[in-house]
This record gives C-alpha cells, sequence and structure tokens, in this order.
C-alpha cells in the first residue's frame, strides 16, 4: 500500500531527550503519522526555540501558522515548523494564545520570522512581543478584521473598487450578487404575496380609476351561437364580383392616383 506521507527519518530517543531539555515548559507531546508536535507554554516559546536550535540542530525555521478554535478558553494556536539539515528530521512546537495577549517573537532567532509572525498577526489578530515591524502584510491599508477568524464573514465587511470620479481606491460596504442572495424558501401559497401584471383587473375599480367599467362580480356567462342551417359556398365567378365587367374597371385608374409628370 502506497502511504502519501512526507518520508521523515526517525530520530531514536529523541522525543525524550527533547522533553528532558524542555522540562516544565513541556505542556504535551503528540506523534501522529510520523509526525511529532510539542505544545509549550507560551512565554517559554523562545527558550524552547534556543534549546531546539542550538542542541538538537533544528537550524530552519520553516513556517508558522496559525489556527483559530473559538470554542477554547485560549482560542488561537501557533505552530513552528522547524527543521534540521543535518538529522533530515522536522519537528511542530506549539502554543495557544487569546486575542489580548502577545506571543513573544522569536526573530532573535531567526529573522525570517519577522515576515511569518506578521502573516499571523493580519490573518488572525495575534500579536507578537518584540517584533520589530507587526504592520500588515497580505491585506489592504485600513482592512478590518482579520480574515482567517472562524468568526469572519465569507463576504467580508468592506470592498473596494477604483472611482473614475474620484481618481482613487474608494471603499463601499460589500453588496451581495444575485448568488448570495437571502431566498425565503416559501411555497406561494404560504410566502409573501406576489402581486404579477394583470391582477388588478380581478379587483373592483374606484370612482376615480381610468377604467369605469366595473370588474364582473360573478362568472362570466358564455352564450354560444348555434351554426348557419345552410353553409355558405360559392359556385360561379359572378357570386365573387369578378368577371369581364369588373377586370375592366379594375384597369380604370382612380382619380386620387398622382399624375405622371410631363417630360421636358
Amino acid at each position: 500500500m502506497t502511504v502519501h506521507l512526507p518520508r521523515i527519518k526517525e530520530r531514536t530517543g529523541f522525543s525524550d531527550a527533547f522533553a528532558k531539555a524542555l522540562g516544565a515548559s513541556l505542556l504535551a507531546t503528540k506523534d501522529h503519522v510520523g509526525e511529532t508536535s510539542f505544545t509549550v507554554a507560551r512565554d517559554s516559546i523562545v527558550e524552547a526555540c534556543r534549546i531546539a536550535r542550538d542542541q538538537f540542530g533544528y537550524q530552519q525555521l520553516m513556517e508558522i501558522a496559525g489556527a483559530d478554535y473559538p470554542e477554547r478558553p485560549e482560542r488561537f494556536e501557533v505552530n513552528y515548523h522547524l527543521l534540521s539539515i543535518t538529522e533530515n528530521h522536522r519537528i511542530r512546537l506549539k502554543l495557544t494564545t487569546d486575542e489580548a495577549t502577545a506571543v513573544p517573537s522569536v526573530t532573535s532567532l531567526w529573522p525570517v520570522a519577522g515576515w511569518l509572525e506578521r502573516e499571523v498577526f493580519d490573518l488572525y489578530g495575534v500579536a507578537f512581543a518584540g517584533n520589530p515591524d507587526l504592520r500588515r502584510i497580505l491585506t489592504d491599508y485600513g482592512f478590518e478584521g482579520h480574515p482567517l477568524r472562524k468568526d469572519f464573514p465569507q463576504t467580508g465587511y468592506v470592498e473596494l473598487r477604483y472611482s473614475e470620479a474620484e481618481k482613487r481606491v474608494v471603499y463601499e460596504p460589500v453588496r451581495l450578487p444575485q448568488d448570495f442572495r437571502s431566498f425565503d424558501f416559501l411555497m406561494p401559497w404560504e410566502g409573501p404575496e406576489y402581486r404579477l401584471p394583470g391582477d388588478e383587473k380581478a379587483e373592483g375599480q374606484s370612482p376615480a380609476a381610468p377604467s369605469p367599467a366595473p370588474a364582473a362580480t360573478g362568472p362570466t356567462k358564455v352564450i354560444a351561437t348555434p351554426p348557419p342551417p345552410t353553409p355558405k359556398t360559392t359556385d360561379t365567378p359572378a357570386q365573387t364580383g369578378a368577371g369581364a365587367k369588373a377586370n375592366v374597371e379594375a384597369k380604370k385608374k382612380s382619380r386620387a392616383a398622382p399624375k405622371p409628370r410631363a417630360k421636358k
């Protein structure tokens, strides 16, 4: 059976040695599908990363990723993915935080963390204490909210466009197109009353109405007329008004016809 997972070299005894080095700052350890995750205390993340880099050879910080779990007291989870080039091994350090508590920055260990922390700050709103340039990095200036939070609406709060009249980018409230329209999903006989063209004919006319004819109050009576007793037929041309005499009259020009112009 083919397993579509990244090949990570096993480090025998690493988890126990790393857990012993972290000490009380280690909160939990999880090994799943060949990947090992260590949950550490928020205030100990810098020291945990330093131990992983200097003592266990995890030289590179590959990614800092966020996750949002609104049902938790500390809803945000920050994941640090570390790579050991010499050991060909990857580990993940995790911590939790809330909307108000900042996470210590690891830019003193890896300068590239400045960009990665800005991304988590922009998309989740997690602040990083010690980051020298903590600004939004993916959204526009003046953007409201954090797009990857679970409570952020899929359509956003505002939309932007370039205004030819003002010669600048303007922000406007989101206007949902037809695809996002709110439907009532009610049957015609139990939903709101929809008036169609022609429905006014079924109602009585007021005295000042354009049409003084009153609307019918009862069913319209239809009177059927019988066909003629003898079908009408045309047997000779004389019965149609045609013939030689009619042909002679047809050749005569009408008095109202325009007269031809005289040739010069």
